[in-house]
């Protein structure tokens, strides 16, 4: 019977309503009714809003607004596009993000997803955000040039990694060398130079990304360490973990959970 209570008015419970094939714009309109959801399983909403809004939530030492981000960049991992554009309709609502910060979240996880998977997200948003009344385009937030992505792109690699990565740049095969130089002029180059969220966001949303993904285990424990040169300690990675655990499963977060285990101290 406590977990009943969690259910009232549950922006979940409402969002979960496309699982049953009934638009969200429909749901939206008829607030008096059910969810699909609600009404098809009822004993599976029931505990998993217990499980998110009770036991999920109480671990937590992101900011709301930064939690609503990595909650929105593992939906974009997981190709989850019906629960994205609904969350993100209610963050606009509830004031937790800004247009910018949504558009800076797309360009971030274009290199880690890859533009195939982003793409529908792009026009998920640009519906959310028209029907929000915000004017698109927004405000320009690149800083670099083409005659300058590559440069700046190392910097911020630097920055992150060390300096370690110019003599990894130098020694690599002459044949894949090019892979190296994508990485500092277009990954870096192009995205992580961008205004509207800083480094330091950036690189925990890259993690929450490569976690989400996962299999990408190597990485993920090289950005482990980028986000530990940025500050974002372990009690920040492990917070970011537990927000996404309901939504990437249980394999994928304990791979996440198991790299931050064996590259920090508890």
């Amino acid at each position: 019977m406590q977990r009943r209570k969690f259910l009232k008015n549950s922006a979940f419970v409402v969002a979960a309503g496309a699982l049953g094939g009934v638009s969200l714009e429909a749901k939206q309109n008829q607030n008096q009714k059910k969810s699909t959801l609600m009404q098809n399983d009822p004993e599976f909403a029931e505990f998993f809003e217990y499980f998110t809004k009770e036991q999920v939530a109480k671990h937590n030492e992101l900011d709301s607004k930064t939690t609503a981000l990595v909650k929105l960049g593992a939906l974009i991992a997981t190709s989850s596009v019906s629960l994205y554009k609904k969350m993100l309709g209610d963050y606009l609502s509830s004031n937790e993000l800004d247009a910018i910060s949504i558009k800076e979240l797309l360009y971030q996880s274009v290199p880690y997803a890859g533009f195939a998977k982003v793409f529908d997200f792009f026009k998920a948003s640009n519906e959310v955000l028209a029907h929000k009344g915000i004017k698109l385009p927004l405000e320009k937030q690149g800083t670099t040039t083409l005659q300058n992505r590559y440069e700046e792109g190392l910097k911020k690699q630097v920055e992150i990694f060390g300096e370690s990565i110019i003599s990894s740049l130098e020694a690599a095969p002459k044949d894949t060398k090019h892979f190296r130089e994508f990485l500092s002029s277009n990954c870096f180059g192009d995205y992580y130079t961008r205004g509207g969220l800083d480094l330091k966001t950036r690189e925990l949303l890259t993690f929450v990304f490569i976690a989400s993904l996962g299999g990408c285990e190597p990485q993920l424990k090289a950005h482990t360490i980028g986000n530990l040169n940025m500050g974002n300690h372990r009690g920040i990675l492990i917070s970011a973990i537990t927000q996404i655990c309901p939504l990437i499963g249980y394999p994928r977060t304990l791979n996440a959970l198991g790299v931050v285990e064996e590259n920090t101290k508890a």
